[in-house]
């Protein structure tokens, strides 16, 4: 089983790509496809000029059915039983099989 690829926040955010936060149960999709005029944003003239964040809709505009199947995707590739190999548990049930001694009515 391949361990799944790990990045920092400051990292995936540079990247186009789906990130999933397990800490946070975020999923956060990185798409560098469309940008926008950097004008808005000078001449908005808002007190808060630290804000890193500006929100453009409430709604994702993420075809939830892409984003399922690439879940899926994942998971099932990073499943640890998606490399065929026997979990060290599954080893540990067959020796605790208890042996069936015979019958002392037969003899």
């Amino acid at each position: 089983m391949a361990a799944p690829r790990r990045f920092e926040l400051d990292e995936a955010v540079n990247r186009p790509g789906t990130y999933y936060n397990p800490q946070t149960e975020m999923l956060l999709i990185v798409d560098d496809g469309t940008a926008l005029d950097a004008e808005l944003f000078e001449e908005s003239g808002d007190a808060d000029d630290d804000a890193v964040w500006v929100l453009v809709g409430d709604e994702a505009p993420v075809d939830e059915t892409a984003r399922d199947e690439a879940i899926e995707r994942f998971e099932a590739s990073h499943h640890p039983g998606a490399s065929g190999a026997v979990d060290a548990a599954d080893d540990d049930e067959e020796d605790d099989i208890d042996e069936l001694e015979p019958d002392e009515d037969q003899y």
